[in-house]
């Protein structure tokens, strides 16, 4: 859903010096998975010394309620299946800002660098001669297991951690998912995968050509949040727990061994589907 835009009366301060040929800063923040409390300090400084606020949809109420009651602030919303801003006019609203000399932050959920199309603003940015800071945060895939009390990698069940989206854009074939589920295999890793709800069974069937379908998984939806759900099931039921659940966007779901210790803490050893509120 989109969000209106919030402007406020503001004055440029004069916290950061301005940069030769621009006037004004930028910096992409993570905003982590959407608890407050997950935030670093170094990204808690920038949200409350931006003037101009680029906010993403999943940014939680309580991490914008940082920001100086003088700036402005301007939702730029994108998610999955909903009607999104165009990229190209965030870019374009980051540029104008910065040549009027403000302070910018453009705030995304998770990290800018993990999926938050960072890497690509970072690039019309510079392009454009405006140097960028860019600090990280939580992303919800390591947010979202930590939760439940599991780890993404274990010296006993994996050996390394693949981060992976399951939406591809318009036009790219996407993930090699069977070829993804041997490499899983073989090197004993566990699979985070982003915006993959929607594909869940086509992601389930394809990974079953290298996985078994007693492979661990959990989905985790709205990670860190007081309103989040988690299901624990296998790779071979993984769509019909979705659907039975009724576990939508924004979730990640999370494949491999590790999260075998999350069944057996739920007193559910043989991995069945297991729906609940947020881990305390």
């Amino acid at each position: 859903m989109s969000h209106p835009t919030h402007t406020a009366p503001h004055t440029p301060h004069t916290r950061h010096a301005p940069h030769l040929g621009t006037g004004g800063t930028c910096t992409l923040v993570g905003a982590g998975p959407g608890d407050p409390e997950l935030l670093t300090l170094k990204a808690l400084k920038a949200i409350q010394a931006a003037t101009v606020l680029l906010v993403d949809d999943l940014v939680s109420d309580a991490i914008v309620a940082h920001a100086s009651p003088t700036a402005r602030i301007v939702y730029v919303g994108k998610r999955g299946g909903c009607k999104s801003t165009p990229q190209a006019f965030i870019e374009k609203l980051m540029l104008m800002a910065v040549n009027e000399g403000e302070n910018v932050v453009r705030l995304k959920g998770g990290d800018p660098f993990i999926f938050g199309r960072g890497g690509e603003e970072v690039e019309h940015l510079r392009a454009a001669g405006v140097p960028v800071t860019v600090i990280n945060g939580i992303t919800a895939g390591l947010a979202g297991l930590t939760s439940l009390g599991a780890p993404l990698t274990h010296r006993e069940h994996a050996h390394g951690v693949v981060f992976v989206t399951g939406h591809a854009k318009p036009g790219d074939a996407g993930t090699d998912w069977r070829q993804l589920a041997a490499t899983a295999r073989d090197a004993k890793l566990t699979l985070v995968i982003y915006m993959g709800v929607s594909g869940a069974a086509t992601i389930e069937q394809e990974l079953l050509t290298g996985l078994p379908a007693s492979t661990p998984v959990a989905i985790i939806q709205h990670a860190s949040l007081p309103h989040q759900r988690h299901a624990v099931t296998t790779l071979g039921a993984l769509h019909a727990t979705i659907t039975r659940e009724g576990l939508t966007s924004p979730s990640v779901i999370v494949v491999g061994d590790v999260v075998r210790g999350v069944a057996l803490a739920s007193h559910d050893a043989a991995a069945q589907p297991l729906l609940a509120r947020r881990a305390s």
